[in-house]
């Protein structure tokens, strides 16, 4: 069958829309609509018309973002200074907040000595540090911590709302449900974009109907498509990482909108944090954005060793923590997802600008991993790219890689993301090396500001993750592991469940509209969009090497279990069931055969995911 493909030319086209995008096309399209009629404002590629600028986003809509957010949004109301949170739903302004440290009271948790140490102290001098329901508040919440005057955000109610902001001034088109696979790179410059076949077969192949996907050609591309973007992962490996900066600090978040009990006491606008439980690595929060409706969740990091880590289960024993369930408990859920997070901070940041290109965004590195804070400054970096653009239009000045490096980077080192930037850069290292060590880190870097830190490493997966046998040490026989290994292998399960309850951890009680199973969650929380014609966007390159993991971590941390256990103990993967959050692509443990700095899983552009504007 012949290539057919069709071709599209634009002045500039951007590769995913959220945070970062919104905040280049909210001011870009502002300044495009205040030059209309305009020289800076007339398209290159179409004389006589408007600057031609084209948003391509993979999910269904734009407003499938996956996140409860509390955010300082110094960027965004500068950009909508007259801003009232009533105008966006699920938003609240902050009110409260609070830290709070959670104890474990069943005994499953998995404590260092040291940890165990500070429980037992914090268990014996409780008139020194009040404790309720097995956790102690601090009294005192860090001034880097703290979202003073910020904003409580549903990310997808959020990018909706700028969605529509953005198309009202005519001068942006934005493509939902048309996912971007790869970057088109012609003598070491970005040229624009391919889309995604369609009409494919699952493995690829031409089907019935089948289109080649559009070659989008432009000046600019705008690569904001996340952390786990095809499109910012092409670049990366293409034209490298700056010297000493690599991605290799990730977490997966989980969570869901709840719709909380009456008897819960808790106000619009009360942020909490949590840290200590389910596990010591594992972090959470609880953010009230209207009456008894709350946005909640668990972090799971790079930096938990664990070859069994489930963040579904973990979030459901960390709802049920006392300290926690006492609001929580007659609540219903209403919506439910999971997303990547980059958490590698200025040390993960890319090379910004390139010929024919330009980085916004959590995947430019803008997260700052000490104040725990990604949408504001992923909304800054596209505003000023957006106003460098701009600058460079009204000079009549060409969007080449020096050029923008003079208008956008320029511009954001200036900014107050790079300073703070700079302060956390370091402020993640310590957990490297174990918990404690890591808040220690953290609170050295934030009290001293950066001037202080401690050293550590960031591993990929195939050189952290531990074995099952030495996770368990000796408390689980290895007879019985094999055991558990060939159960889970003859149902197609993963071994997280079992290994869980054989170590201590409590069954879930369901109740039907909170507590519910990992697939009825799939059902219930939120809408998986599948849609055919799309070749499978994970792939396992080598099935030899599938087959002798004995880990299966893919399997292990599969938000959605779209990663099943097949025959041969090989892995099989059903996209009916993947909401995109990309854990797969973090946590692969075998090195692809032709290069050992990536994994033998790929995770490429694919369509769908999970649908839910709540979340």
């Amino acid at each position: 069958m012949s290539d057919d493909r069709q071709s599209l030319d634009v002045d500039i086209v951007c590769v995913g829309f959220g945070p970062a995008t919104g905040g280049f096309l909210t001011t870009l399209g502002r300044g495009l609509a205040a030059r209309a009629g305009t020289p800076a404002a007339e398209s290159r590629v179409a004389p006589g018309l408007p600057l031609q600028v084209t948003c391509f986003e993979r999910a269904d809509d734009i407003g499938t973002g996956v996140s409860g957010v509390v955010t300082r949004a110094r960027g965004i109301r500068a950009s909508f200074p007259d801003l009232d949170p009533a105008q966006i739903p699920m938003a609240a302004a902050v009110r409260h907040e609070t830290v709070a440290y959670l104890l474990d009271p069943g005994g499953a948790s998995r404590r260092s000595a040291a940890l165990r140490a500070v429980d037992a102290l914090l268990r014996a001098g409780r008139g020194v540090l009040p404790m309720r329901d097995h956790a102690v508040e601090l009294p005192y919440v860090p001034g880097f911590l703290r979202k003073d005057g910020g904003l409580i955000l549903s990310l997808g109610q959020f990018t909706q709302w700028v969605g529509s902001q953005v198309l009202a001034t005519g001068a942006v088109q934005v493509w939902p449900a048309s996912p971007v696979a790869q970057a088109l790179v012609e003598h070491g410059r970005v040229t624009g974009v391919r889309l995604v076949d369609q009409g494919a077969e699952r493995n690829g192949a031409p089907a019935a109907g089948y289109l080649p996907g559009m070659d989008v050609r432009a000046a600019l591309t705008v690569v904001g498509d996340g952390p786990v973007g095809v499109v910012g992962r092409q670049i990366d490996e293409q034209f490298g990482m700056p010297a000493g900066h690599a991605k290799r600090d990730w977490a997966i978040g989980m969570k869901m909108v709840v719709d909380l009990p009456e008897t819960c006491a808790l106000e619009p606008g009360s942020v909490l944090h949590t840290l200590g439980y389910p596990e010591p690595e594992i972090f959470g929060f609880l953010y009230v954005s209207g009456e008894r409706t709350a946005s909640l969740g668990i972090f799971v990091p790079s930096w938990f060793d664990s070859p069994v880590r489930t963040a579904y289960r973990y979030l459901q024993h960390w709802m049920r923590h006392p300290y926690l369930w006492r609001h929580l408990a007659g609540g219903r859920m209403r919506s439910w997802g999971a997303k990547s997070l980059q958490e590698s901070g200025r040390q993960g940041e890319p090379h910004l600008v390139g010929e024919g290109y330009a980085r916004i965004g959590e995947g430019s590195g803008s997260t700052n991993v000490l104040t725990g804070s990604g949408v504001d400054e992923a909304w800054t970096t596209g505003v000023q790219l957006a106003e460098g653009v701009l600058e460079l239009l009204d000079a009549g000045t060409p969007l080449t890689r020096e050029h923008l490096h003079r208008a956008y980077v320029a511009r954001r080192r200036a900014s107050w993301v790079e300073r703070e930037a700079r302060v956390a850069e370091r402020a993640r290292n310590g957990f490297h090396r174990g918990v404690v060590t890591g808040l220690v880190g953290m609170a050295l870097a934030g009290l001293a500001r950066g001037r202080l830190g401690l050293p550590g490493t960031a591993l990929r997966a195939q050189a952290r993750v531990r074995t099952l046998e030495d996770w368990v040490g000796n408390r689980i026989p290895a007879a019985e592991l094999e055991t558990l290994r060939r159960e889970a292998a003859t149902f197609g399960a993963g071994l997280h469940d079992a290994v869980m309850s054989r170590l201590g951890w409590p069954a879930i009680p369901y109740d039907g509209q909170l507590l519910v199973s990992h697939q009825d969650a799939l059902l219930m929380g939120g809408k998986v969009q599948a849609a055919p014609g799309f070749a499978d966007h994970v792939i396992f390159l080598d099935p030899a090497l599938c087959r002798d993991c004995r880990e299966k971590l893919c399997v292990e941390m599969c938000s959605g279990q779209a990663i099943t256990r097949g025959e041969d103990d090989l892995p099989v993967f059903d996209r009916e069931k993947c909401i995109h959050c990309g854990a797969c692509h973090w946590n692969c443990t075998r090195p692809a055969p032709e290069d050992p700095n990536r994994s033998n899983l790929q995770f490429r552009a694919g369509a769908g995911g999970l649908h839910s504007t709540e979340n």
